[in-house]
């Protein structure tokens, strides 16, 4: 298993920028596919974006060209830089890690509000 703790998360206006971050326990990142993903009030948990052991990105449609995920494997973190946000990208966002069999690691997730 592996232990993720998010951090960054806040309230920023519309249009802004926030970087969130997501500490490993252990270095997972040239394993595993790890990511983020958030679960607005009231809506599914959605994918944002994931990054592989290899460095291959995926992104919702929803954020590309707008959010950036990276690695550093020194720091044991995973962070998702938020361009140009949205009040749409309100929600509690989550990091994953997929450690594969069927065994996912989350943590605890970060709020992120955006006011019009």
């Amino acid at each position: 298993q592996v232990q993720l703790v998010e951090s960054g998360g806040g309230l920023v206006q519309s249009g802004g920028s926030l970087t969130l971050s997501c500490a490993a326990s252990r270095n997972i990142f040239s394993i595993y596919t790890v990511g983020w993903y958030r679960q607005a009030p009231g809506k599914q948990r959605e994918l944002v974006a994931t990054i592989t052991s290899g460095g291959t990105t995926n992104y919702a449609d929803s954020v590309k060209g707008r959010f950036t995920i990276s690695r550093d494997f020194a720091k044991r973190r995973l962070d998702l830089q938020m361009n140009s946000l949205k009040p749409e990208d309100t929600a509690v966002y989550y990091c994953n890690a997929d450690l594969g069999g069927g065994l996912k690691s989350w943590g605890r997730g970060t709020q992120v509000t955006v006011s019009s």
